[in-house]
């Protein structure tokens, strides 16, 4: 049996037995430093996060189906329950209304719940708890009850999920006042925003592109992946930190025009704008609400003009807000009329998933159209 167990005689009762933790998968029980950099897949560093937070403040715990003994069905949860218990990292029922509803509870009496959604397509039937109850509770309450939740899921397309296992809902919930909503798209970034999302004292939702679990994605499925390893941005501090919420990243500095864009998308972009030969000034949103607008404004003053890229339908997606706000922003700058890349207005396709998915040929049709001042 291994010494890094943490289960007690009692836990036997529940079924889980201590020895099924063996010295292969244990969690290492080193605490590293502070200090200490490693690479990280996405999956790996929103593990991390996690794992501190629940051991630096008890009334942190995470659970969903599947997200406790299996570590969930990408496994971001892996041995949080072999290393912090059974009551800090437990299975849930297939219910996810009753999962946000039971955190909302918590959240009330102080714990610091993060519940997981198995994918952002099954979090509809707790739709209403987040937003009639969550969303409202600080409002409703005069600030004497919050609701410190975080409600992860994996989001987006790209891996032949088929129509139920890829959508990207993340306008119906920015739609929504109370509500927090980040999507990181690199490993640094998700260990930090996950951690400032947990310490947050309203409800966040966090949208995890699944396509980058394991690396960068940048559109061009024909080619080999590869590994997050070879990204700076996979140089992830083994010790806490938080990056802070409602903060643009720039990801790569131009003068042409901004590519504004968050997710799987930050890849394509960049991908794109090399593709088309464009010096392009591609912004990774990182938070949408609340949303670094004064980033935004002063790259769009800058280069004169914006595409937005991101893989949700184009009818009432976050890339129409973005397009408001730069418009009553930054008119007078503009030099070509604002340009969207997004998915179709259809359910996300199996069998033609790269006709679906906004690829970098996408994004460079339209850089160059925007280029010239055209459509």
């Amino acid at each position: 049996m291994s010494e890094q167990t943490t289960f007690t005689e009692s836990d036997r009762t529940d079924g889980v037995e201590p020895d099924m933790v063996d010295q292969n998968n244990a969690p290492k029980s080193e605490a590293p430093t502070a200090a200490a950099v490693m690479p990280m897949n996405m999956i790996q560093a929103l593990n991390s996060a996690l794992d501190i937070k629940m051991g630096e403040d008890p009334n942190v715990l995470s659970f969903g189906e599947d997200a406790g003994y299996f570590g969930g069905v990408f496994r971001v949860t892996d041995h949080l329950q072999q290393k912090h218990g059974l009551t800090r990292s437990f299975d849930a029922p297939i219910s996810e209304c009753g999962i946000v509803a039971a955190a909302i509870g918590m959240g009330a009496y102080g714990l610091r719940p993060v519940v997981e959604i198995q994918f952002a397509d099954y979090i509809y039937p707790a739709y209403d708890q987040i937003v009639s109850e969550a969303a409202k509770l600080r409002y409703r309450s005069a600030g004497q009850f919050t609701s410190p939740i975080t409600v992860r899921s994996p989001y987006g397309g790209g891996i032949f999920g088929g129509q139920t296992h890829s959508q990207s809902p993340e306008s119906l919930f920015t739609h929504i006042a109370g509500l927090k909503v980040v999507i990181p798209s690199n490993p640094y970034d998700a260990k930090g925003l996950l951690t400032a999302a947990i310490e947050d004292d309203d409800p966040v939702i966090f949208f995890e592109p699944k396509r980058l679990y394991n690396g960068p994605f940048d559109g061009w499925h024909q080619k080999p992946v590869s590994p997050w390893k070879a990204q700076e941005l996979a140089q992830v501090p083994t010790g806490k930190y938080v990056e802070p919420i409602g903060k643009a990243r720039i990801m790569k500095e131009g003068a042409d025009v901004t590519i504004l864009c968050y997710g799987t998308m930050v890849w394509v972009s960049l991908a794109g704008a090399e593709h088309a030969g464009v010096d392009a000034e591609v912004i990774d949103l990182r938070t949408l609400v609340p949303l670094d607008i004064e980033t935004i404004e002063a790259s769009v003053k800058k280069t004169g003009r914006c595409v937005i890229v991101h893989e949700a339908p184009k009818t009432s997606g976050f890339g129409g807000e973005l397009s408001a706000l730069v418009q009553e922003r930054c008119f007078y700058h503009l030099e070509a009329p604002i340009a969207r890349v997004t998915g179709w207005d259809t359910p996300y396709p199996h069998a033609f998933e790269w006709e679906y998915f906004p690829g970098p040929e996408r994004v460079a049709v339209a850089l160059k159209a925007v280029m010239t001042g055209g459509r």
